[in-house]
């Protein structure tokens, strides 16, 4: 069974749509909302692709990151390539959902992530998704 890695804000549709088709679900977290398994510690065999929105994988900008009280601060310079750095070394599949006129943009954001995430708008999201599952 296959599974995709997802981060906070995929559609839930979708999501619901892949279970019911047989695929397994992951929720991902970012090193900023802990909304599931950091994907930064992402393992060979746990998922077999990502998919997120830009914005989850873009570094909150603050000069002191909040104290959690536990003495281990989250890293406030993090970037999209460290995030997905498992799945460049995995080789696992990236797609990043962007309106098509923001593409060139996402593209400067994501930086060196950005040679190996897919953009996809959201009408084409699903299709493409499927397509990396097949």
């Amino acid at each position: 069974m296959k599974t995709v890695g997802y981060f906070d804000g995929t559609d839930p549709l979708l999501l619901t749509r892949l279970v019911a088709l047989g695929y397994s679900t992951m929720p991902l977290a970012n090193d900023f909302d802990e909304a599931g398994k950091p994907s930064a510690h992402l393992e060979p065999g746990d998922v077999d692709l990502i998919v997120g929105y830009l914005h989850k994988l873009t570094p909150i900008s603050r000069k002191d990151p909040p104290s959690t009280g536990s003495g281990m601060e989250k890293s406030k310079d993090m970037k999209p390539l460290e995030l997905l750095y498992p799945a460049k070394t995995y080789d696992i599949p990236v797609i990043v959902i962007v309106p098509a006129e923001h593409h060139k943009a996402a593209k400067e954001i994501l930086g060196e992530a950005a040679d190996f995430v897919e953009l996809v708008t959201p009408d084409e999201l699903e299709e493409k998704v499927l397509k990396h599952l097949k």
